[in-house]
């Protein structure tokens, strides 16, 4: 008696229950016959629709992953490249979505594939500063603040995006550098492991100076000097015996390099003063020439 109504109440389930909803779920657009028949249920825009929420939860959590020790400026530039990750992952659905259907969808693959081929030629540099830009924010090779050097002008970094870089330079102008040069170009970044760094001023004195003295006025120049660093200590160097003059420079350290070009200006004007008032001279390129004249003898 218990096993007869246990099998009509299965019977219900199975029959009237799960009927109902596999007859709800195949309820829709049906056309044709056979291979190329085409389905659109109801079942199948559920799934879709399914797929899609479980997509962008699972992005969601991917991205929060993966940014969790960022800066909320950092995290906020990643935003964009996680909706573009989703776009792609809703494409491909929709693709796996219209194949269940039914609908063959290696002609549309076959026409988009050089659609895309010339898409990625066009936007490959595009993709290149992309990920220059990712590189720079996850391991911090480059920084808001940093003063670089690319292609022999100087700026002091006040924007990183995804895409490009802006910098001030000297002149107060705003260069904006594509990111992938960071990972492609070699750049010369003044601050990345501190923010001291050592300068120097180029200076040739005339032969037959007083080098002692020479080295004193310049150890004297710089003492007193706005804007340079009394430790380390700044020192004299006798670079070279050079073509037309003793070749000296004078090493120093300051903790702003995007100002050094007036420091070192300010320097070359008290070197200036310091060997006029000490009668040391700065020569200036010399050359010798000698004239030979030739006489042609006459044939006899």
């Amino acid at each position: 008696m218990i096993q007869d109504k246990a099998k009509d109440i299965k019977e219900i389930i199975e029959k009237d229950i799960w009927g109902s909803i596999r007859e709800f779920l195949n309820w829709g657009f049906h056309y044709g016959e056979g291979s190329n028949s085409i389905h659109i249920t109801i079942g199948l825009l559920l799934l879709l629709t399914l797929a899609f929420m479980i997509t962008g939860f699972v992005l969601k959590w991917v991205r929060k992953f993966f940014t969790r020790k960022m800066d909320q400026e950092d995290k906020l530039k990643f935003i964009s490249i996680f909706k573009f990750i989703k776009y792609v992952v809703y494409l491909v659905v929709i693709l796996l979505t219209m194949s269940a259907a039914g609908i063959n969808v290696t002609v549309i693959l076959t026409a988009s594939a050089a659609l895309f081929v010339g898409l990625g030629l066009a936007l490959q540099e595009l993709f290149q500063d992309i990920i220059g830009g990712i590189f720079i924010i996850v391991d911090k090779s480059l920084r808001v603040g940093d003063i670089v050097e690319v292609d022999g002008k100087v700026g002091k970094v006040f924007e990183i995006k995804l895409r490009t870089t802006r910098a001030l330079t000297r002149d107060d102008k705003v260069i904006i550098i594509p990111n992938h040069k960071f990972i492609s170009d070699i750049i010369h970044n003044y601050t990345q492991n501190h923010k001291t760094t050592r300068e120097k001023v180029n200076v040739g004195v005339a032969y037959g100076s007083d080098v002692q003295l020479v080295t004193q006025l310049l150890e004297d120049v710089v003492d007193g000097q706005k804007g340079i660093l009394k430790n380390p200590k700044p020192f004299v160097l006798f670079e070279d015996f050079g073509d037309s003059a003793l070749l000296f420079s004078i090493n120093f350290y300051i903790n702003d390099s995007f100002s050094d070009p007036r420091i070192k200006s300010s320097i070359r004007y008290e070197i200036d003063t310091k060997f006029r008032e000490n009668n040391v001279s700065i020569p200036f390129p010399q050359r010798d020439v000698h004239l030979y004249q030739h006489q042609l003898g006459s044939d006899k």
